[in-house]
């Protein structure tokens, strides 16, 4: 078969893929958008750890202007301009003339492990208090607690109704479903004890293969029902399970039905530096057909 015509039946099974992820997510609108001015995202997380300080990427060309820093303070090692000796720092100052972090979401203190985190969310608040004062180079509009919540931390409502009391708005928490109760109960959960003055990350849940797409666009649709659009942004998983509880960088391919099915939402990959390189990047853009 020709090349032409192997690439024109590629595109037409992209087409129908996503034709088909958004009517089961409510209508032909996304599939009018993809074709006339293409698919975008809004931002990207970045976990900051030692190998990706000298954070740098293309983002901006899948539409990404927003940058969620996931912690500024980890495992008792700061990124916040207060590092230990010989630790090197981000280069805020430069970071804050790229055009993917023109907005940027602070988080703030935390630990990776995350039982450790919920264990002592309530110091991590202090800190994280602390840390808000601190002046960076960045346009910032809002603060991030990262201590994630999830059903099963049955803890969560008193512990971090006690937290997030300590830390200022505009305020952002993450939220996911491991125990997949369903998207109504997860949104009744977080109504009972959330602050109305708090937003929520929902993390989809498709990197880790808990949920489809079409499936993670009901839970974001019904928080959003709950909650308030303006609580609610989306967190795309840009990553897959590998053995070993391992995990390697999605594809381009994997990702563009999550991407699809979100649209509508402010979304999120998680996380740049560690699964988005450059090239992939720009091969994702043009199945986005971003302008």
């Amino acid at each position: 078969m020709p090349g032409y015509l192997i690439r024109t039946a590629i595109w037409l099974l992209i087409a129908a893929m996503l034709g088909l992820i958004v009517w089961l997510s409510g209508g032909n609108m996304l599939a009018e958008r993809w074709w006339r001015g293409g698919l975008s995202v809004s931002g990207i997380v970045w976990q900051v750890d030692n190998a990706t300080v000298d954070i740098a990427g293309n983002w901006q060309e899948l539409g990404a202007d927003h940058l969620l820093i996931q912690w500024s303070r980890v495992d008792d090692v700061s990124f916040a301009g207060k590092g230990q000796a010989g630790m090197k720092q981000p280069d805020w100052l430069r970071i804050s003339r790229e055009p993917w972090a023109k907005h940027v979401i602070l988080g703030l203190a935390g630990y990776f492990d995350e039982k450790r985190a919920r264990e002592n969310a309530l110091p991590l608040a202090r800190e994280s208090a602390a840390l808000a004062k601190t002046s960076l180079p960045l346009s910032i509009g809002g603060y991030y607690f990262p201590v994630e919540v999830d059903p099963t931390w049955k803890e969560a409502p008193e512990t971090m109704k006690a937290a997030l009391a300590l830390l200022p708005r505009p305020l952002w928490i993450s939220v996911y479903d491991s125990a997949n109760i369903g998207a109504r109960p997860l949104a009744n959960w977080l109504e009972s004890w959330l602050p109305r003055d708090v937003g929520v990350f929902l993390q989809d849940g498709v990197g880790v293969e808990a949920r489809s797409p079409a499936t993670a666009r009901k839970y974001a649709d019904v928080l959003e029902k709950t909650l308030g659009r303006d609580r609610v942004k989306v967190i795309v998983e840009a990553f897959r399970p590998l053995s070993g509880g391992k995990f390697r960088a999605a594809t381009a391919e994997e990702l563009l039905p999550q991407i699809a099915a979100m649209q509508g939402y402010d979304i999120y990959l998680f996380d740049g530096p560690h699964y988005l390189g450059k090239d992939e990047v720009l091969k994702l853009a043009r199945l986005m057909n971003r302008p």
